[in-house]
Order: structure tokens, then sequence, then C-alpha cells
């Protein structure tokens, strides 16, 4: 293995774990910390175990958030014990460079993952049992497997893990593939799903199942519990797992049981002050592999499936001079799914170099469901690469 260089390791944004800035946060605002393992009790009832055995119990008047995060979840190999498998843990804070560094998982964290260590100097083989990044259009999934190819990764799809091997705790891993070959890599790496951070924090307490999702409505209130008191944000309510998303179910929950607390009446209708109507309609979602891929909205397929009647409008970057200054020979292909109904935008996907920056004006169209009449008038600077609405636009009209 290769130490990463301090300079590489100084950029790293796990910070070593290190949370006493989110905590000097909590304190400027006025707001009480208390460190320990913490378990509802009861409506409205918090028990804090800290880490010396003292016992606090915390009485809510108004609310208690569930906001415990997600866990990765390892499949049930043989041998994965053996093993010692990374998750996407280590693959953030290890400071050495494995020589041969395979990865299991085509998504989001498989795909980030592989770019960055490839970049770092690893041989990566990334292993998928479907096409790149699934839940986005294809296009995307083909264009980031061919930027990893042509990075020297070896990508290979179509196949999964049936055993591993590692006898030696300091030698590398083998692992069993079901085409019948085998593998060897100093390190692996699992990404292939998350599971609730819920198995110990007292949800038999109110009549929930202990390690399941929480079921919310649109304040985020959890269902199934009496009152109008506990609510659930982030990967523990599975409607989005993605941080962003999470800060705004927090922005809007917390506004929510402000509005409850004084009495007031809620706006919780669709994109109301109350609502997380963005979690069903306008997720947006950036991976920064190389190509980018950011979507936002609706992907062809979700729009079919919930009966829209749409119109698919495709363009290739290259059409958008200040694309070409970006990059030299910059590839890359952009996506509007249009309501023919309506004339909105349902979604739109990009993948290209720097098209992370690209995807908040998308956000602000399809969350605001601008009408194409009307979008056609917000003009692109030039030669900006956002120029590309221009393209997408002039290719819808015709």
């Amino acid at each position: 293995m290769t130490k990463l260089r301090s300079a590489v390791a100084a950029h790293r944004t796990v910070t070593d774990w290190d949370d006493s800035g989110q905590a000097n946060w909590v304190k400027s605002i006025g707001a009480d910390l208390f460190r320990g393992q913490g378990r509802i009790d009861g409506p409205r009832r918090v028990t804090v175990t800290a880490t010396d055995g003292g016992l606090r119990t915390l009485n809510a008047r108004h609310a208690v958030a569930i906001a415990t995060g997600s866990r990765p979840v390892l499949p049930d190999v043989p041998g994965i014990e053996e093993a010692r498998p990374w998750t996407n843990r280590e693959g953030t804070d290890s400071s050495h460079v494995p020589g041969r560094l395979a990865i299991v998982g085509g998504g989001g964290v498989g795909v980030e993952m592989a770019t960055l260590w490839q970049g770092l100097g690893a041989q990566v083989t990334l292993l998928a049992r479907r096409a790149l990044l699934p839940r986005m259009e294809r296009f995307v999934g083909d264009a980031v497997t061919q930027g990893l190819t042509e990075a020297g990764a070896d990508v290979r799809i179509g196949v999964s893990v049936t055993g591993m091997s590692r006898p030696d705790p300091a030698g590398p891993v083998t692992l069993s593939l079901d085409d019948g070959s085998l593998l060897e890599a100093d390190e692996v790496m699992f990404a292939t799903g998350r599971a609730p951070r819920t198995d110990d924090i007292g949800l038999e307490t109110v009549g929930l199942t202990p390690g399941s999702r929480l079921d919310v409505d649109e304040t985020c209130l959890v269902r199934g519990v009496e009152g109008t008191w506990l609510y659930a944000l982030g990967d523990v309510n599975h409607r989005a797992l993605l941080t962003h998303q999470g800060k705004y179910q927090a922005r809007t929950a917390g506004d929510a049981i402000g509005a409850r607390a004084k009495g007031l009446p809620l706006d919780n209708g669709p994109w109301g002050d109350h609502a997380t109507t963005a979690d069903q309609h306008a997720v947006p979602q950036v991976f920064f592999s190389d190509p980018e891929a950011a979507a936002v909205g609706l992907s062809v397929e979700q729009a079919t499936r919930a009966g829209h009647r749409i119109t698919v409008v495709d363009v290739d970057f290259a059409q958008a001079q200040g694309a070409n200054l970006y990059a030299d020979g910059y590839r890359g292909q952009a996506r509007m799914v249009v309501d023919l109904d309506r004339e909105v935008l349902l979604g739109v996907t990009f993948v290209g170099p720097g098209v992370s920056e690209l995807l908040h004006s998308a956000t602000v169209a399809v969350a605001g469901e601008i009408p194409l009449k009307r979008l056609r008038h917000a003009v692109a600077c030039f030669p900006t690469v956002s120029e590309i609405w221009l393209f997408m636009l002039k290719a819808y009209k015709s």
C-alpha cells in the first residue's frame, strides 16, 4: 500500500470524524448537547446513557426527532468476516492506497469510491450486478462506465460475489464470482445498500418495530404513533437517502413543530411551508464521478410509470460553446423529461464534466414548475456551459 500524501489527506472532508465544529454550533444557538446512547422511553420521553454510565431522562414538551441515519449493509457471503471488507467509512478514511481495490456495488457510493481510488493510484475493479447508477437514465451509467474504463479501472457488469477468503490477515483477499472466476485484491469494499439505525433506540416503547424504517407524513411526523410528537428525519424514513434532503426535511419538520406548538394551522399541502413535497417530485442528486452525473425529478421510466404523458429531449453538450471552453473535447449529454399536458419539466439529467454546478438551475425549474414558455426567457450567459438550456429548449420547441 502507498500512504496518502499529506496535501491530499488534508482535503478529506470527514475531518477525522471530529464533530467539535458541529458541537460548537449547537452551543452557539443556545441548544443543550447530551452525549451518550439515546433511547425513546415512552411518549415524549428520551433516556440518555452517558459513556460513564450515568443516566439522564429528558421530557419533551412538543416533539422528539429521530435522526440516527443509516449504516452500510453487508451481504451474507461466505467468508465475509474473514475478509474484513471496507465500507464507505474506510473508503473515505483510509490514509493508505491499496495496490488493488475491489469495489462491490454500482450505485452512487461504489461509483464515487471507484473514481476516487483509481485517481489516487489504486488498480480498481468495480463489480456490479446491473448497469452503473441504475436509478438514473441509462446513458448516464454508460458514460460513467466509459470514464472509469478510460481511467484504467476494470468495470465488470452482471457479476456477483459468491464467496471470499483471506487466510492471512496481512495478505490479499480472494473473491469468488458467480461467473466461475476468482479475483484477488489487497482490499475489498462493499457499497451494496444501507439500513436505518433504529435497532436500539426504544421504538418498541411506542409500538414500533426496532430496526425498521419509519413511515412519515409530509411533515415528517411518524405514522402509527399516538399523538403529534414523534418525527423522523433523513435516512431513517427512507424517503431520499441524501444529506441535503435530510437537511430539507429537518427545516420543514422544524417549521411544522413550531406551528403545532403555537396552535397555528399547517400549510402541508403540495409545496406548502410544512410539506416535504420535493422528496417526491424534485430530489436533486449528484455523483462525483468522472464524468459527473446529476439529475433532479423524474426519469423517463419513473414519469411513464406515474402515468404522465411525456416527451423526451436529448441534447449533446458539444452544441454549447461554453462546454468546449470549459474542457477540450468536452463530452456530455443533457435530457429533459417534459409533461406535455402542462408543459413543465418533470425531470432533468446531465452527465459531463462539472455538471454538478448546473443542477440547481434544473432543480429550480422542476420544483417551481416553471412553464417552458417562460423558461425560454431565462437567458444563459455566453459563453458558458449553462447555454445548454438554450439548446434543450430550442430542441423541445422544434
